[in-house]
């Protein structure tokens, strides 16, 4: 549900009511993760996605009927080969949707889902935990936790339980993880007779991208695109300028290892280095390996590479070390123009991120949606666990 935080706060500001359709599991090949939702006004205007199309129109008749009735209901779809028009996920996935009412007239979890949408809007760190199974009279009821351990809402007469949900919430936004949890319904790990779904609101991932030329502004733009907060650096102030990146969220003009030495980057931050000059690139690329960011490029031809690795060396940087850069930058597209070069590097971002092999779909056997585990499914499996429990 936070993923369409922006617009559903638009419609909690105007005072619509709405429900919000939420994926809360997923078996099998599905287009849409755990967290993805579909959200229908009091207008009939819907926003968001839960499965890419295939079962919108009936999530979208279940929120109107939410709407109306006023109850949270957890409804499966799945493929069907028996009806060739029947409504199921085509790609053979299943999927659990919870549907929850947000009126006006049901202050209790409207007020808390309400909070959690202005904390993702505007991009304050919170967790958003919802029971999507369990006892009838649970359903729905949520709780938000902040990064200091307040909280807003919670479980009724289940104080215990509302205490292990806020340790639970608090490891899932210090991940920035969305997932399902099974517990107890006394706050117990073991016996899971209650399902929660934990939403994690963060801000954005940054991007920094270091060489104000022709191909950063189509790369900005890319990264914008993919959710990121983008900032660029050149020590030139003649080509870092607000009219030539007009997307970025941020322009530094200032020597790109000094600026990098002193702001701050954590393990979703993506490095791209697109000055190719040795006395930008050396100093820079020397600090960006050993920070704990998620990925650093860096542009250049492999003659330059080469060149640059032998440089880098001699600064006395590791093999190691060296193994964390991209370099040549992005993907083999074949690409020329600086929009394809940005889809490039954004496409091997993406398959860094999320462990794809970069290779064509096409012909290949292995899955097209890379599967996340669960923290249920890890404690199933841990001997250590089992034994505790």
């Amino acid at each position: 549900m936070l993923d369409i935080a922006d617009e559903l706060n638009r419609w909690v500001e105007r005072g619509l009511d709405f429900a919000v359709a939420t994926v809360v599991a997923v078996s099998g090949s599905a287009p849409r993760q755990p967290g993805a939702a579909l959200a229908v006004s009091s207008e009939g205007t819907a926003i968001g996605s839960v499965s890419g199309g295939c079962v919108e129109g009936a999530v979208y008749e279940l929120c109107r009927e939410a709407l109306e009735n006023g109850r949270t209901r957890l409804e499966r779809f799945g493929y069907s080969d028996a009806e060739a028009f029947a409504v199921g996920l085509t790609c053979g996935g299943v999927i659990d949707i919870l549907v929850t009412p947000v009126r006006s007239a049901d202050r209790a979890v409207s007020d808390v889902l309400a909070t959690a949408l202005t904390a993702a809007a505007t991009g304050e760190a919170a967790a958003l935990a919802r029971i999507v199974s369990g006892p009838a009279e649970l359903m729905g009821q949520a709780l938000l936790v902040r990064p200091d351990g307040r909280r807003h809402g919670g479980f009724g007469a289940h104080p215990e339980l509302d205490h292990a949900v806020v340790g639970e919430a608090l490891a899932h936004l210090d991940a920035g993880r969305t997932a399902t949890l099974e517990i107890g319904a006394e706050g117990s790990l073991c016996d899971a007779p209650l399902t929660l779904l934990i939403e994690s609101s963060v801000p954005a991932p940054r991007m920094i991208v270091f060489g104000a030329i022709d191909f950063a502004s189509a790369l900005v733009r890319m990264g914008k695109f993919l959710g990121y907060h983008v900032t660029v650096c050149d020590a030139r102030p003649v080509f870092t300028t607000e009219a030539r990146f007009p997307d970025a969220d941020e322009i530094v003009v200032e020597w790109p290892h000094h600026y990098l030495g002193r702001t701050d980057v954590d393990d979703r931050t993506v490095l791209c280095v697109l000055t190719h000059d040795p006395k930008f690139d050396v100093p820079l690329l020397h600090l960006a390996l050993r920070l704990p960011v998620a990925y650093v490029g860096a542009m250049g031809s492999r003659r330059s590479h080469l060149d640059r690795n032998e440089r880098l060396r001699e600064a006395g940087l590791t093999d190691t070390e060296l193994a964390r850069l991209h370099s040549p930058i992005g993907l083999d597209l074949g690409a020329r123009t600086p929009e394809e070069v940005a889809v490039s590097i954004a496409s091997e971002i993406v398959a860094d991120r999320r462990g794809g092999s970069g290779v064509s779909l096409t012909g290949g056997h292995t899955s097209i949606h890379h599967e996340t585990e669960t923290l249920a499914q890890r404690r199933s499996r841990t001997p250590e666990w089992r034994a505790y429990c």
